[in-house]
């Protein structure tokens, strides 16, 4: 889907996992509320999130978010086709995907295994040497 450009996903909606981070601040990038946000998500969580509202959706991996280039990996989503029609006709703009996939994540079957605690929750591993930094 991502090689031979079929779909022009240029044109489709950037949903970066900061923008739903309840861990994030506005300043640092989170678009939507503490309240509504999930901790820590991931491309592949909102990625799947995606496909359970049925929406047409691209891991791009290699990309990062300009304010914090530590977060690797975005994804990107198709809301409206070519001809101006909703992929989902329940979710008409980008705060309504993000309040959506936000709402999904934490119900996400990896959360509930908790399958790669290593990677995606630093709320584990900020006792140990990698999140000294943040304590001031």
């Amino acid at each position: 889907m991502m090689d031979g450009g079929v779909p022009n996903i240029k044109k489709w909606v950037v949903l970066y996992p900061v923008y739903i981070n309840s861990k994030k601040t506005i300043a640092e990038g989170r678009r939507i509320s503490v309240e509504k946000a999930c901790e820590n998500p991931t491309c592949v969580e909102i990625g799947d999130c995606c496909s359970h509202l049925k929406l047409p959706f691209a891991i791009e991996i290699d990309k990062a978010y300009p304010r914090d280039f530590m977060q690797v990996g975005r994804v990107r989503v198709l809301l409206k086709r070519e001809d101006g029609s909703l992929s989902n006709p329940a979710i008409r703009s980008r705060k309504q995907l993000m309040l959506h996939v936000a709402e999904l994540v934490p119900r996400h079957p990896g959360r509930t295994k908790k399958q790669e605690p290593a990677s995606t929750s630093n709320a584990a591993t900020s006792k140990s040497g990698k999140g000294g930094k943040k304590k001031r």
